[in-house]
């Protein structure tokens, strides 16, 4: 560990307002910290046992970055020069990140492996990157130096390290760069994009606005504040909502890392617990992984009642995994009015929407049937109708709130036409927190930003008054003889299922024999014994035909075979790819491939049943 953090007491860094609460209106990512530097705020580290490994307060942080930055200029790089960073949860990666912003670098965040797949597989991701952004030097924690060195062996990048190696370059003497608003900050690469890479170039002014919407009208900032975040520093949410927001208005921050959390999911609630944090964010999945862990009586162990704001957004939020989250820690004084929906992109810095504080999650219940033949999200109650004696499919979507200041919004048909309230379409969005485009691909920016700034973020929506409600993704839609089908829905049946834990269902749609869309689940399953495995892939079929009309090919394949994105989230489209690939021509050579059991077709005898 370096000499400088030694030095730094091994005690919590404390929430005190000893300077005037600004909302981020700094010239630069720069600017912010050094304001930070001038109170007794900062960042805690803590182990996967709970223990503070190492508090550095922003005063800290802003020496080390600035006498790293006078060594990044020795490298004697044009300013702007790419700067990739291995984002491991640490002390060094914002170092670095912030020494960056004072050497006119542009960091470049790379995930860490979580669950990519092989050794060769997260090589290749990061070589893709690597060579999207152009980086000229990159650095990696001592862990991930033989595959960062692996990454760039033939790139020819000015130079490659760990951060120890960087901390022995000579020092310089000549003035730091002048960063301009216009300059970029950093590049994000977006959670999907593992197979082809896509960096979003977030200036600092960019950067700058958002942080403004998040502290003075998202979260509404106040005095004692403190936060507590498991999310990587690669992720958007992670970056901007839980390290540069927090920094931009000298509040807090205790960290866990990920994988900590993913295995032991209770030290969440410890640290929320112990710090009396106040704010903390997190997507669904992380809600629903607490919640299923805790044992009987084992919330009344925590106290959670300082939460205030328990934000919740990154994917499709789920209702009835926040309800259950908020009735399980009651005992632990949680308040189910703490829990915000929230709506964002890493294309938009982070935050685009927030619900009202203080008012818990908000849920429109629609004619689930009428939205898959119209478009039109219909309230359940406005069609009940007591001679219709068929049961009515509800589908439940969450209130992710009203655009922030700055930010419009607009809800579009395929021909670009604004939608009138309750008719679902393409969320757009237009304002000074929208990207300047993925970085050295004009083509796939021109896809999404058009000319006069407006993007198409690919999400479907629908408004009620001003208030935006999500139902899936454009690309991920199923659409079966005209109606559209959510491949939420057909998850969520195959999750209620005993045999089938959280994410491990993903559900897509594949060309069919007549060229119509045929939907698929792939599934993982731990049963190994096939008569078990049989009678649930019928049951599965059979339940979604009951709940949604629709003939469903179900795969059962073996655990941990799901693909994700960088973040950790489950990737719809690569499922279909590798779907693709595994199963395209099995019937016509009759293989079948190891590990998987497929439903079998409708014009076999043995599921004519189904």
């Amino acid at each position: 560990m370096r000499r400088e953090v030694l030095d730094v007491l091994m005690k919590p860094t404390v929430t005190r307002h000893d300077l005037p609460l600004r909302m981020a209106d700094f010239i630069s990512l720069g600017e912010a910290l050094d304001y930070a530097a001038r109170g007794e705020t900062g960042m805690n580290f803590y182990t996967r046992r709970g223990e503070l490994g190492c508090a550095l307060p922003y005063e800290s942080l802003r020496t080390q970055a600035h006498a790293l930055a006078r060594k990044l200029l020795s490298l004697d790089l044009p300013k702007g020069s790419r700067m990739a960073l291995i984002a491991e949860t640490n002390t060094d990666f914002v170092r670095f990140f912030f020494a960056c912003q004072y050497a006119g670098l542009v960091p470049v965040p790379l995930p860490i492996s979580m669950n990519l797949g092989s050794h060769r597989a997260y090589v290749d991701h990061l070589r893709g990157m690597l060579i999207d952004c152009r980086a000229k030097i990159a650095m990696a924690p001592t862990e991930w130096l033989p595959f960062l060195q692996e990454a760039t062996e033939w790139l020819g990048l000015r130079f490659v390290g760990q951060t120890s190696s960087f901390d022995d370059l000579p020092d310089t003497n000549v003035d730091l760069p002048a960063i301009e608003p216009e300059d970029l900050a950093y590049i994000q690469y977006t959670s999907g994009s593992t197979r082809f890479p896509r960096g979003v170039m977030i200036t600092q002014q960019t950067i700058l606005s958002n942080l403004t919407a998040i502290i003075r009208d998202g979260v509404k900032i106040r005095p004692g504040d403190r936060c507590v975040s498991w999310l990587p520093f690669y992720h958007d949410m992670g970056l901007v909502g839980l390290v540069l927001a927090p920094l931009a208005c000298q509040i807090s921050v205790d960290y866990l890392s990920a994988r900590d959390f993913a295995m032991r999911p209770r030290i969440w609630l410890d640290r929320m617990t112990e710090s009396k944090a106040t704010i903390s964010f997190g997507p669904s999945f992380g809600y629903d992984l607490v919640s299923r862990r805790l044992r009987p009586g084992e919330a009344q162990r925590f106290d959670l009642s300082h939460w205030r704001v328990a934000g919740v957004g990154a994917e499709m939020i789920r209702p009835e995994v926040i309800e259950r989250f908020a009735a399980r820690l009651k005992p632990a004084g949680f308040n189910r009015k703490a829990m915000v929906a929230c709506y964002g992109m890493a294309e938009c810095s982070l935050a685009v929407s927030f619900a009202p504080l203080d008012s818990g999650i908000a849920v429109d219940h629609i004619d689930g049937d009428g939205l898959s033949r119209s478009g039109v999200a219909i309230p359940s109650h406005w069609c009940s109708n007591p001679a219709d004696t068929r049961e009515q499919h509800i589908s439940s979507y969450v209130d992710c709130g009203i655009a922030l200041p700055g930010f419009e919004m607009e809800i579009r048909d395929s021909k670009g036409n604004e939608l009138p309230e309750r008719h679902t379409g393409v969320v757009h969005v237009r304002g000074a927190s929208v990207m300047s485009g993925y970085f050295g691909d004009a083509d796939a920016t021109a896809r999404v930003l058009s000319p006069d700034g407006w993007l198409n973020t690919g999400d479907i929506g629908y408004r009620v008054t001003d208030r935006l409600h999500l139902t899936g993704r454009q690309k991920d839609l199923i659409i079966i003889n005209g109606r559209n089908i959510w491949p939420q829905d057909l998850e969520y049946i195959a999750e209620e299922q005993p045999e089938i834990r959280p994410n491990d269902a993903l559900a897509f749609s594949i060309p069919g024999p007549d060229g119509d869309e045929q939907a698929v689940l792939v599934v993982q399953c731990r049963i190994s014994e096939p008569k078990q495995r049989h009678d649930l892939i019928k049951r599965l079929k059979r339940l979604l035909y009951l709940e949604l009309s629709i003939d469903c090919l179900v795969d059962l394949v073996p655990l941990h075979t799901l693909p994700r994105t960088s973040s950790g989230k489950l990737s719809r489209s690569w499922a279909r790819l590798d779907y693709l690939g595994e199963h395209v021509g099995r019937y016509e050579t009759g293989k079948k491939n190891p590990g998987h059991q497929q439903a079998l077709p409708e014009t076999d005898p043995q599921n004519k049943a189904v």
